[in-house]
């Protein structure tokens, strides 16, 4: 796959860095709040009751998440990153994103502060949305009940959702990454309500797979959560340039340990695919969990496993 010049994928949804620059045409939103991190099941129910005819549909989030935040050394946890969730928001119809820059001068703001000066004055919201758990202001001390207090001191409405319950017990992003951590990718897309994707450019790699005969997508995984490294069939969609669309594959999550390559990355083999991917957004969905990482004997060894590998994939997606 040779060099090409990337461009970042266009949004119609419109998103918003700084509450006190709203535009007056979207003041009076109707908005779900919350991280949305995978934008799962749960998310999309508290999405869906902030729709409201001939209102636009706003969702409210934070970038970092505050977790990253007040934890920057902690592992990696993240199920998306924000141009994937802006992506996944954007085709469950939401009009506007407003994404609030979590700092220290955010962190440090009350809860009637934030409710007042950032949902009321600044976003000039008319209705909100948030879950039964959730806590917001300096030191989380702010309840969805106060929330409701706060909306009609100053002009908004507020319901709060009830958690949504899968079969296990409540959808979170918790649940998904417990999923994902133990191989199993379709229960996690159960919660998720789609496939667990993982998104971004394309990177240049080492150009082994070219070499094997298996000329693969390279992709970091930088601040996510990493699910169980080993071989997936995938579903890629390519987001942008000549080859835009959706397509079929084998992955690989992890760290090639013939290679003793130490950060674990994703190596994606489009089935049928001949083209330049370099530089591209791609969006690849973990469908079915094939088997873990191996070392082998030689390329030789490798090839064949490969091979098996792609029979797999191929076989595991015609059932999907």
């Amino acid at each position: 796959m040779r060099i090409g010049a990337g461009a970042a994928t266009r949004l119609a949804m419109r998103i918003l860095h700084d509450p006190q620059y709203t535009r007056p045409e979207d003041r009076g939103a109707s908005a779900a709040i919350g991280n949305f991190d995978g934008v799962h099941r749960g998310h999309r129910h508290v999405i869906d009751l902030a729709r409201r005819p001939g209102v636009a549909l706003g969702v409210v989030t934070f970038e970092p998440h505050p977790r990253a935040f007040f934890a920057p050394e902690a592992a990696p946890f993240r199920l998306m990153n924000a141009s994937a969730r802006a992506h996944r928001l954007e085709k469950l119809g939401v009009e506007i994103l407003a994404e609030l820059p979590f700092d220290r001068h955010l962190a440090g703001l009350s809860a009637e502060d934030f409710a007042r000066d950032v949902l009321a004055g600044g976003l000039g919201l008319s209705h909100v949305v948030v879950g039964a758990d959730f806590c917001f202001g300096k030191g989380r001390t702010g309840t969805a009940q106060m929330l409701r207090d706060f909306g009609a001191r100053y002009g908004f409405d507020v319901t709060v959702a009830d958690l949504l319950e899968g079969g296990d017990g409540a959808v979170s992003s918790t649940a998904i990454r417990a999923a994902l951590s133990e191989g199993r990718p379709r229960d996690a897309a159960a919660m998720l309500g789609h496939w667990h994707r993982i998104e971004g450019p394309v990177l240049h790699g080492d150009k082994r797979g070219r070499e094997l005969g298996y000329p693969t997508a390279n992709m970091a995984l930088d601040g996510l959560h990493v699910p169980k490294l080993g071989v997936y069939a995938v579903l890629v969609d390519v987001l942008e340039g000549p080859h835009k669309g959706t397509y079929r594959g084998v992955a690989n999550l992890g760290i090639r340990p013939m290679f003793e390559r130490q950060t674990p990355n994703l190596e994606t083999f489009l089935f049928d695919f001949k083209g330049d991917l370099y530089g591209r957004q791609l969006s690849v969905g973990l469908v079915d969990y094939l088997r873990g990482e191996m070392r082998f004997d030689g390329l030789p060894a490798l090839i064949a496993q490969m091979d098996q590998d792609s029979a797999a994939a191929r076989e595991a997606l015609a059932r999907t």
